[in-house]
């Protein structure tokens, strides 16, 4: 395996941005062809950090607060009551983890959820919660491979039907489409 391939593996997987790339391939080749920190994922945590550091010979140090605090990654449920079924979660997935169609309620699939709580910000109704993950969804290297094949798929998909993440100025737009604020 090459040195970029074991960096790219040793990431959680979960695509969630923090690092401030825009999933974690582009993180780790950063890591690898920039000399980009390794302190930069929540969601690996000091774990990770202390595995880069081991591997590439370099100083340990703790993960950077402006990428947020160290944790593993959460999964995410929506209240079913308080959905709406306006669809705005479903193209922030990076994984296809929610299911659901237009006008109609919303599920997260929990097996598939990753944490990256990219799905929250675009609900206009805050109806995507955040709870510790179940010990029979912990998150681990068979769970994080997973996430990667089915983020590479979406990707390969969108590529394939040139089809784009929308913006959250598009995400906004159809906010004020479809939803009516009542005050």
């Amino acid at each position: 395996m090459k040195k970029f391939d074991k960096i790219y593996n040793m990431l959680p997987q979960t695509q969630c941005k923090r690092c401030g790339y825009s999933d974690c391939k582009p993180y780790a080749e950063a890591i690898f062809f920039e000399k980009e920190d390794i302190n930069r994922c929540p969601p690996g945590g000091n774990t990770l950090m202390e595995k880069l550091a081991d591997y590439m010979g370099l100083e340990k140090k703790p993960i950077n607060p402006q990428c947020g605090t160290p944790s593993e990654p959460k999964l995410l449920f929506i209240d079913e009551v308080e959905c709406i079924g306006c669809g705005l979660c479903i193209p922030s997935c990076p994984v296809d983890a929610i299911a659901g169609a237009f006008k109609f309620m919303h599920t997260i699939i929990k097996e598939e959820c990753t944490g990256c709580e990219l799905c929250i910000s675009p609900c206009p109704v805050d109806c995507i919660k955040i709870i510790d993950r179940p010990l029979k969804l912990s998150w681990n290297k068979k769970r994080a491979e997973n996430s990667r094949l089915k983020f590479e798929r979406k990707k390969n998909n969108q590529l394939k039907n040139q089809i784009s993440t929308p913006s959250m100025n598009h995400l906004d737009n159809l906010k004020k489409k479809y939803i009516k604020n009542e005050l």
